[in-house]
């Protein structure tokens, strides 16, 4: 039996940039469907997270409450969402590639589930200085669907990378 040990250390290696973004969209929605989810299970608003999305680029007006939301904030709330779901695809796919973490599903559920970790502080640690509304939103909810959004967004990315190519 041959034992095959597969060394996690900093290789110059390309991502699948298609596969990358390809995989944050998909983490983007789930993560989207599993936040206003969660937001409406616990009595508020389910808009409540497209309103602060919203609010990154159209000021923090639009993140008060409120019981329903119009078409403008809702456009401005999913581009921001999925543009910045695409990038942290793409920074995970990079990391990802350049430690081979997407050798094995197992390093691929960890990275992801890292990064997924590493972007909820970013979000609700570090931007709360810039866009002080996202600290009414921290929580083990959010905590739990950034975590998933780093899962599916390193397997996604683990299955598709260098696959994607082919179909483009």
């Amino acid at each position: 039996m041959d034992l095959h040990l597969h060394s996690h250390h900093f290789a110059r290696r390309a991502p699948d940039w298609c596969a990358a973004a390809f995989a944050g969209l998909v983490a983007g929605l789930l993560f989207l469907i599993l936040e206003v989810s969660a937001t409406w299970m616990m009595g508020a608003s389910p808009w409540e997270p497209l309103r602060m999305t919203a609010a990154i680029l159209m000021g923090h007006g639009v993140a008060s409450p409120a019981t329903t939301i119009g078409p403008g904030i809702a456009l401005v709330a999913l581009v921001v969402h999925f543009s910045l779901s695409v990038l942290f695809g793409l920074v995970l796919a990079a990391i990802m590639a350049m430690f081979s973490f997407d050798s094995s599903i197992g390093m691929a559920t960890l990275a992801g589930v890292i990064f997924g970790l590493a972007v909820y502080w970013l979000d609700f640690y570090g931007m709360t200085r810039v866009f002080p509304w996202f600290g009414d939103a921290r929580g083990a909810a959010s905590l739990m669907t950034h975590l998933v959004f780093g899962l599916v967004a390193g397997v996604t990315y683990m299955k598709l990378g260098n696959k994607m190519g082919n179909l483009v």
